[in-house]
């Protein structure tokens, strides 16, 4: 197993539900993506994960905002991917590899912060039905940390009315990885410890 597999997955109150009875404006449709996002503290959620070859993972993803998440892949994937918070970590158990960069540095960054820009980074995408509002964000002056498209549907009661369908990562190579989530729960209690990680790599004893 090598990172490179899995890279394209980086290369993100209670309010009253709405149910638009009309189409919405672009800037309608963003704001309620944004009322949406504020609204959720924490999330909990099964994954698939299909890359561009067809090649399809699943997991348990836990989210807590600001800069937290969790994606625990099936049993024989020994792979873990973290963000505490200031960084995000992918450790590979098989290989003994760790690998860190800056959240700001991935395409996740607007899934995991709500203070996100969505105004200035993110655009609405045409969808063929007014219940679906596709989202996509990027930085203009950094295509390195690539492109998230993320897809939120309606749903009565579900915080500002929708739920996270799930993305598309797009890297700056334009290699793709959709996410899918299914099983979604909404501001619950989640662990303290869900976003620490065990270190495989060998300790250096001093000689």
């Amino acid at each position: 197993m090598t990172f490179s597999k899995f890279a394209l997955l980086f290369a993100p109150v209670a309010l009253v539900a709405t149910t638009p009875s009309i189409a919405q404006s672009s800037s309608e449709q963003m704001a309620r993506v944004v009322q949406h996002m504020k609204a959720v503290a924490t999330m909990s959620a099964t994954f698939s994960q299909t890359d561009r070859s067809g090649g399809t993972l699943t997991g348990k993803l836990l989210l807590k905002r600001p800069g937290q998440v969790r994606f625990e892949y099936q049993k024989d994937v020994p792979l873990l991917i973290v963000a505490d918070g200031r960084a995000l970590t992918m450790v590979d158990y098989e290989v003994k590899q760790v690998q860190r960069w800056p959240i700001r540095n991935s395409p996740l960054a607007a899934l995991l912060d709500p203070g996100q820009d969505l105004a200035r980074f993110g655009k609405i995408l045409p969808t063929s039905t007014k219940e679906v509002i596709s989202v996509e964000v990027r930085d203009p002056n950094r295509p390195e940390y690539g492109t998230i498209t993320m897809i939120f549907v309606d749903k009565p009661g579900a915080p500002g009315g929708l739920t996270l369908n799930g993305w598309v990562a797009l890297d700056s190579k334009n290699n793709r990885t959709t996410i899918r989530l299914n099983n979604i729960t909404y501001n619950g209690a989640i662990a303290k410890n869900a976003f620490t990680w065990k270190d495989p790599r060998p300790v250096r004893r001093k000689s």
